[in-house]
């Protein structure tokens, strides 16, 4: 079966957890308000695509590869973008909802998080070189031998960020964010 090629198309209210999304390759196609809910959607490319006020919770993403796509107030609980095709793996996320997701060790320099919920999220041994963490809440995120250099956590808040086990050289925190980068030192900070 040969793969399918959509190219500036809009999916509205589609409910992909029942009637799978067909296996192929989406060029400037908006995706809005459908439910990718457990579906499998492993193996199909978005490039320069947009998704808003979808639900892709516990979707399967294996090899999936999101070039240029945004998501906007989207509920992705439980996500393995660890699993995605790293080639030109580009992706922005504004006021989503990405508790429990995980981005192990993948590259993505310059990536931007915009007001996103970001509980219990796993960056260990990511390159978020230049990221911009906007306005997030990182309660329970969890880094470790990530790359944070020129990252700007200055408007986020609840990270926990072990200076000794992350490379966090020239990266941008607030006054109000140093709890978290010296819980190790279990101080209290008035």
């Amino acid at each position: 079966m040969s793969a399918s090629y959509f190219q500036s198309q809009s999916f509205q209210s589609q409910d992909y957890s029942s009637t799978a999304l067909a296996k192929g390759e989406y060029e400037q196609c908006d995706f809005i308000t459908c439910n990718f809910k457990d579906s499998d959607i492993s193996g199909c490319v978005f490039v320069d695509c947009s998704f808003n006020a979808c639900d892709l919770s516990m979707a399967k993403v294996h090899r999936v590869s999101f070039r240029d796509t945004k998501f906007m107030n989207c509920k992705m609980l439980g996500l393995r973008f660890d699993g995605c095709n790293t080639m030109l793996l580009a992706f922005s996320f504004e006021r989503c909802v990405l508790n429990f997701s995980s981005f192990f060790g993948l590259k993505l320099k310059g990536i931007n998080f915009t007001e996103c919920q970001l509980n219990e999220v796993e960056f260990q041994e990511a390159d978020l070189t230049k990221a911009v963490f906007r306005e997030c809440d990182l309660t329970d995120a969890f880094f470790e031998n990530t790359i944070l250099e020129h990252a700007d956590f200055t408007t986020s808040h609840s990270y926990t960020i072990d200076p000794k086990k992350n490379r966090i050289k020239k990266g941008k925190f607030s006054t109000a964010g140093l709890p978290g980068l010296l819980t190790e030192y279990d101080l209290i900070i008035i």
